[in-house]
């Protein structure tokens, strides 16, 4: 069972403020934006610029090797922690970066006429790249249809086709969270030949994650979102396909030689996606925040967040005055707004109770047309949010039509 009141001392961000950010408590739930971090994670990153800062492999003395050393080690911890071959890991900025790569990489697989599906639910992430594509190969976008914000798989199946082929969908939505039958969906599309691409960004820190199992092509996650440092992400790719995607990058590392002729040779995946000098720093921070992740269950840090949300639901109703607009989802996420209130003067309020949400359309600029309303209030849990947590929300909530007295007192 997850105890985030044990948890919280791991993390500085509780620990060296006594729980408080100024003089108000810390309530902090927008973990779908970005995670604190453990002191296991800066202390990994502190080790590297402290005791072995060296540039990885490029040096051919002893302290060179030590980071060579490091570096390959958190890619395999990384591999490990989804399933994954060593060399189906590629380091990238982020998720938005491995996303880029892997739509600018497949770009040469598409014609004219060809679909990609995607969902309106996605994040800008993974909508944009593929705009690019499609118009620069005349392949159109197609948009898996939704019922009350829900995947049937009929009409997956009616979606797919034998033009369709590349399925980029994200396993659970940044805004609405709900959890995609991925394995379900991967089968339909290989049975067309499809390529099946997943945005991991909400589902790999909160939900067990194997490749293998779930069949999916390409997968692309962010280290920040998941206790990690920020700038760090992986593209996750199955082996043969690494192989024949072009890099989205080019300079130094990722090529074996060139000619000045204009000959390339490539390094073999996955070297060949990193050029430049990688964060390094950050590869060994991820490796931290997967370690640490490792000594829980997902299914228990799912069980932890399912228990908030349901709590934070039960009172943001008994309150009377939310509308919320994904009671029913399967994850930690709550997208809601207070009646006759604007998002943002609603979270300003919050904020001024310590109580920290995002609002807006939250990088998904489509999803508005599904639920109806240009801004909402997201609160998003993680496995240091507590049951207080959730009551400092719902009683700041309760009384959240009265902002304009908190600015005008």
């Amino acid at each position: 069972m997850i105890d985030p009141y044990k948890i919280r001392s791991d993390f500085p961000m509780y620990h060296k403020h006594g729980g408080k950010f100024g003089d108000k408590p810390l309530i902090y739930l927008d973990n779908a934006a970005t995670t604190f971090k453990p002191y296991a994670v800066i202390k990994s990153e502190e080790h590297y610029y402290e005791d072995i800062t060296a540039n990885a492999h490029r040096g051919d003395y002893s302290l060179a090797h030590e980071v060579d050393v490091a570096y390959e080690k958190a890619r395999k911890t990384i591999a490990d922690f989804i399933n994954a071959r060593t060399d189906e890991i590629a380091f990238t900025s982020g998720d938005s970066m491995a996303l880029n790569q892997i739509a600018f990489g497949l770009g040469h697989k598409l014609h004219p006429g060809d679909e990609i599906l995607l969902s309106e639910a996605e994040h800008a992430s993974n909508i944009l790249p593929w705009f690019i594509i499609s118009q620069r190969t005349g392949a159109k976008i197609k948009y898996l249809p939704l019922s009350d914000n829900h995947v049937n798989l009929d009409e997956v199946e009616k979606a797919i086709s034998e033009k369709t082929k590349i399925v980029s969908l994200a396993m659970v939505s940044n805004v609405l969270g709900y959890l995609l039958p991925i394995k379900e969906i991967a089968q339909i599309a290989h049975k067309h030949h499809a390529i099946m691409v997943v945005d991991g960004a909400q589902s790999v820190p909160h939900i067990k994650t194997d490749v293998k199992d779930l069949d999916i092509d390409f997968l692309a996650f962010s280290g920040h979102k998941m206790l990690g440092p920020t700038g760090i992400g992986v593209m996750y790719g199955k082996r043969e396909l690494l192989d024949d995607l072009p890099p989205l990058l080019y300079g130094g590392e990722m090529n074996a030689r060139f000619k000045s002729d204009g000959y390339i040779s490539l390094e073999e995946p996955p070297l060949k996606f990193e050029a430049g000098t990688q964060n390094i720093a950050g590869a060994l921070g991820l490796e931290a925040a997967c370690e640490y992740l490792n000594q829980f269950s997902f299914d228990e840090i799912h069980a932890h967040e399912l228990k908030l949300k349901r709590l934070a639901i039960e009172g943001l109703l008994a309150n009377g005055n939310a509308e919320i607009y994904n009671a029913d989802n399967d994850t930690g996420i709550i997208t809601f707004n207070i009646k006759n209130v604007f998002s943002q003067d609603a979270a300003s309020y919050l904020a001024e109770k310590g109580v920290f949400v995002r609002t807006g359309q939250h990088c998904s600029k489509l999803t508005p047309d599904l639920i109806h309303t240009d801004s909402t209030i997201r609160a998003s849990f993680y496995i240091y949010n507590t049951v207080e947590d959730v009551k400092a929300l719902v009683e700041a909530c309760k009384h959240a039509e009265d902002f304009l007295d908190v600015f005008f007192d």
